[in-house]
C-alpha cells in the first residue's frame, strides 16, 4: 500500500472530473458560484468551454442540469451540500429524480468537519434527504482515492447520483490501485466480536478505534459502506450473523443516515442490536474542525467507548 497522505475528498472529485473529460465528450460541469471550494474549478480551468457557473441559484442549476441530461449530456452539478440537497431539494426530486435523469450531484462541505462555517453550513441531513428520493444513488467516499474512483464509477452509471464531498483533509486508507464498485461495501478489517459499519471520514476513525479495542481484547470487524443507497444488504446480513452486534459510525445525523439504513436492513433480515454513532438530533457549532468533531464525539476514542457499550450488551 502507498504511503498515507492527507487530502480532502473534494480534491479527488475535481481531479477525477478533469481526468474524465476525454473519455466522455458529453461531460459538462455546473457550479453555483463555489467552484474554488467544491474543486469543480479544476475542470473550469482545464475546459472552460464545458463549464457553466449558474450563480447563487442552486435550484435553477439543478433545472439546467436536468435539461442538459435530457438532451444527452452528462452533467455534474456541484455546490455545498446544504444548498445542493436542501435549498434545491424540490428541483432535485421533481426535475431529476422523478424522470430518473442522468445527473450527478456533488455536495461539498458536508458534515461538521466544515468547522468555522458553522451550523448553517454544516449539513448533516443531506444523505437522509437524498436517499428518500426513489432511484437516487447515494455515495459517501472515505478518502481521496476512493473519491476519485467513485466519480469515475458514477460517470459510467446511468442514473441520478448524489456524491458527498468533504472539505477537511483526512488521512487516506486506500491507494491508487483501489477499485470502486457501486453498492458493494468493503471489509477493511475482520473480527468476530462486533462489527463497526462506517462511512466517510468515520471509516478512518473506525480503523483507529478497532486498534484501540484490540488492545482491550475486543476483536472488531470494520466495514466501509461507501454506497449508502443501494446499500450492501448481503454484507450487512453476514456481519450481523457472524458478530451479533453492529455499531454504525457517520458524520451525519443518525436519523435517516447510515445508522438508519443499516438498522432497516438488519431489522428486517437478521435482527441484532444496532448502536448508531453520529450526530444525535442536533445542529453543529462553529469552531476549528478538530474541536467540533471532538465536541460531538466523532473521534476514535469516543467511538471505541460506544463499541464497548455495544459489546457489554452481549453479556
Amino acid at each position: 500500500m502507498a504511503d498515507v497522505i492527507k487530502k480532502a475528498t473534494r480534491d479527488g472529485y475535481g481531479e477525477a472530473l478533469v481526468e474524465l473529460m476525454d473519455e466522455y465528450p458529453n461531460l459538462v460541469v455546473l457550479d453555483a458560484d463555489l467552484a474554488a471550494a467544491t474543486k469543480s474549478g479544476m475542470f473550469k480551468k482545464a475546459h472552460p468551454e464545458r463549464f457553466f457557473d449558474c450563480g447563487i441559484a442552486e435550484g435553477n442549476m439543478m433545472g439546467v442540469a436536468a435539461g442538459l441530461a435530457a438532451a444527452g449530456m452528462l452533467p455534474f452539478a456541484s455546490s455545498f451540500a446544504m444548498f445542493a440537497t436542501g435549498r434545491a431539494y424540490e428541483q432535485v426530486r421533481n426535475s431529476i429524480g422523478y424522470p430518473h435523469l442522468n445527473v450527478k450531484i456533488g455536495g461539498s462541505h458536508a458534515g461538521i468537519s466544515v468547522g468555522e462555517d458553522g451550523a448553517t453550513h454544516q449539513c448533516c441531513e443531506d444523505i437522509a434527504l437524498m436517499r428518500t428520493i426513489p432511484g437516487m444513488t447515494v455515495v459517501n467516499p472515505a478518502d481521496y482515492y476512493e473519491m476519485k474512483a467513485a466519480v469515475k464509477a458514477i460517470a459510467a452509471y446511468n442514473g441520478p447520483v448524489y456524491v458527498r464531498l468533504g472539505r477537511l483533509a483526512i488521512e487516506t486508507i486506500n491507494d491508487e490501485s483501489y477499485q470502486f464498485e457501486l453498492g458493494k461495501g468493503v471489509t477493511l478489517r475482520d473480527g468476530k466480536d462486533i462489527t463497526i459499519v462506517a462511512t466517510g471520514l468515520m471509516v478512518g476513525e473506525s480503523l483507529k478505534a478497532a486498534e484501540q479495542l484490540a488492545e482491550a481484547g475486543i476483536d472488531a470487524r470494520v466495514i466501509n459502506i461507501h454506497t449508502i443507497k443501494p446499500i450492501d444488504a448481503e454484507l450487512l446480513r453476514k456481519a450481523a450473523a457472524e458478530t451479533g452486534h453492529i455499531v454504525t459510525a457517520e458524520e451525519h445525523s443518525i436519523i435517516g443516515g447510515l445508522g438508519s439504513a443499516v438498522a432497516e436492513v438488519v431489522g428486517e433480515e437478521y435482527p441484532v442490536p444496532v448502536l448508531r454513532h453520529g450526530m444525535r438530533d442536533c445542529f453543529g457549532k462553529s469552531g476549528k474542525h478538530d474541536d467540533v468533531l471532538a465536541l460531538f464525539g466523532l473521534t476514535e476514542t469516543v467511538l471505541a467507548d460506544t463499541v464497548r457499550r455495544a459489546v457489554a450488551l452481549k453479556k
